[in-house]
């Protein structure tokens, strides 16, 4: 409720309500997905072998390194 030029108890509630739906959606906005590094990885290996920079010995190692 305004009270002239202040704001009462009601409206700074509402302003810390809008400031964390706001803060919630700039979150959800910018956060990274999981395990994207993990799947990236993966297919520079793939990539890799396919065009014969490692051996498949190398790719098999470094899978079960990605995997533990």
């Amino acid at each position: 409720m305004m009270n002239g030029w202040t704001m009462g108890l009601e409206g700074w509630l509402w302003m810390g309500v809008w400031a964390l739906v706001v803060i919630g959606l700039v979150w959800l906005l910018v956060r990274e997905p999981h395990g994207s590094k993990l799947d990236d990885a993966a297919a520079t290996l793939k990539a890799r072998l396919a065009r014969g920079e490692i051996t498949p010995d190398e790719f098999e190692r470094a899978r079960r390194l990605l995997e533990s």
